[in-house]
């Protein structure tokens, strides 16, 4: 699996230490800026990433902002993207298991870098249920035909 990620300045340190540990972990990772902490547009580095992930075969990404609510209103605005602001354990495994989601968002000012790289890690590592979800997931992309 490819992991593409990216954040504006106020999730720059935290993505920096993700790409550490999922290269630690072997997963091959895209990282699709931003470069420092000077400020710069959520909405460039959120279409990067919602880009490598209609485009890429299996690619998921991760947005990381202040709030985690930006870079998950401009990603969900491409087709096929379902991204997913997660709070806790059981919203990144839920996400996975219900949504088929296929980004996951984080608040960079709210998650600290020992629970990001849990959510993270489970929103990898999770499946989608499929069955009764899928039905749902297929009205999603009939939204997103209109």
């Amino acid at each position: 699996m490819i992991v593409s990620i990216g954040s504006d300045h106020g999730g720059y340190q935290l993505k920096e230490q993700l790409i550490i540990a999922l290269k630690e972990k072997g997963y091959k990772v895209i990282d699709q800026g931003c470069s420092g902490p000077e400020s710069v547009d959520y909405p460039f580095y959120a279409r990067r990433v919602a880009r490598d992930v209609q485009n890429v075969i299996d690619t998921k990404g991760i947005l990381i902002c202040t709030t985690g609510v930006g870079m998950s209103i401009v990603a969900n605005k491409f087709k096929g993207v379902r991204a997913a602001l997660v709070m806790n354990e059981d919203v990144a495994k839920l996400s996975r298991q219900h949504n088929d989601s296929n980004i996951i968002c984080l608040g960079a000012k709210y998650t600290p870098f020992e629970e990001a790289i849990k959510y993270v890690l489970i929103f990898l590592e999770e499946n989608f249920l499929g069955e009764r979800h899928s039905r749902r997931v297929n009205m999603i992309k009939e939204v997103e035909e209109k």
